[in-house]
């Protein structure tokens, strides 16, 4: 029998499975399948991403099925990563893993629901979404039998830890990871490929929802041009079809543009092998500055018009009691959480164990969990 292995072109500044720092546990394999590419299948079969299909991006759940999740914003991001590691002949299955385990510790309702639990956990070691992808990788995921988590790569592990973060945060997790190093080439793609995901789809959403228009984007001048020349191209074109084309021509620049960037970066601080990057100890991975200035004024529209409609802070305001309201309770009454949350407060302590339970919530569970628990004619 024949099994997959790593592919024989990488760069040498790529990530490699023969170069790995290694996994906290020993296991015996069943196949030989390439350390990274084993991470990512860990990572698809594990429940937290799973859950992921429930978890706001911008539109909760019950607003409609068009709208774009965590789950499916995890894998437009995966798709992106790949195709900027593909054209740098980095280590896809990394990027990959990295790609789907970035939001594995949202919470519900999107950032409202970080914001809270970070200011219900203060002087409790405080909440931030990549710690807690983190934690859930390795300590709250129970498949395994001689360990808890998922027994993940080093540099996987490393990648969660320092995604969007700085890489000397003050963090006893981070004394492990090299604090005050970029991570690897293929763990910094993962912050430019989820913003790419999340501008282009947030576009797409604001625009179906109603809560932006056409008309306004065609004052952002990245979205202007793009438009511009799907225009040219296609003189008869709907406005549906515009849009969808005109995202796929953005997402198609900003790849390229970061490609080319990122090329040059590289030649031009010398780096031909991983030692070598973190040696120099600089992010090579970015926009160039024209892009990087055009791309933050569509970030600022977005922020403006999207993030900030009134509607969408009708539902973050609403999210805000949630989940204020369901810490509390369980503080005071932790005997209402389930026995294998009650069974880890003499380890973890009980404002973690709430947080942590919290966190892992859909939208959808915790809205129900809300009624079953303040609405009297609500069953339990």
């Amino acid at each position: 029998m024949t099994f997959s292995t790593e592919r024989t072109d990488l760069a040498g500044y790529a990530c490699t499975s023969d170069s790995s720092g290694g996994r906290k546990h020993f296991e015996e394999h069943r196949d030989n399948r390439p350390a990274f590419e084993r991470d990512r299948d860990r990572i698809i079969h594990c429940a937290a991403f799973r859950r992921l299909e429930y978890k706001t991006q911008v539109f909760v759940n019950h607003e409609g099925d068009y709208y774009r999740t965590r789950l499916t914003h995890s894998l437009e991001v995966a798709q992106i990563g790949r195709a900027i590691a593909r054209k740098l002949r980095l280590n896809e299955e990394l990027t990959e893993a990295l790609a789907l385990s970035h939001d594995l510790g949202h919470t519900p309702f999107g950032h409202t629901g970080e914001d809270i639990l970070n200011r219900m956990m203060q002087g409790y070691g405080g909440f931030e979404h990549n710690m807690q992808s983190f934690r859930v990788v390795d300590e709250l995921e129970e498949r395994y039998p001689e360990f808890n988590g998922l027994n993940l790569t080093w540099e996987v592990r490393e990648g969660i830890i320092k995604h969007s973060s700085p890489y000397d945060a003050a963090s006893e997790i981070m004394s492990e990871f090299m604090p005050g190093v970029v991570p690897t080439i293929e763990g910094q793609i993962i912050n430019y490929a989820d913003e790419i995901a999340y501008n282009n789809h947030d576009i797409d959403d604001g625009l179906k929802s109603g809560y932006i228009t056409l008309q306004k984007l065609e004052q952002v001048d990245l979205w202007r041009e793009v438009s511009s020349g799907v225009r040219e191209k296609y003189p008869a074109i709907d406005d549906k079809r515009l849009v969808l084309q005109t995202i796929s021509a953005l997402i198609g620049l900003l790849i390229s543009d970061i490609c080319t960037t990122t090329a040059l970066n590289i030649q031009n601080n010398g780096i031909s092998s991983l030692d070598d990057l973190r040696r120099i100890n600089r992010a090579v991975v970015h926009f160039n500055d024209d892009i990087t200035t055009r791309n933050l004024l569509l970030k600022s529209f977005l922020f403006q018009n999207l993030y900030r409609h009134y509607k969408v802070e009708k539902m973050r305001v609403k999210a805000e009691i949630f989940i204020t309201r369901l810490f509390e309770t369980y503080i005071r009454f932790p005997n209402l959480l389930p026995p294998k949350y009650q069974s880890r407060m003499d380890r973890f302590g009980l404002q973690r164990v709430v947080c942590d339970y919290i966190a892992g919530m859909t939208d959808r569970f915790a809205l129900d969990e809300y009624k079953r628990l303040f609405e009297p004619y609500e069953r339990v």
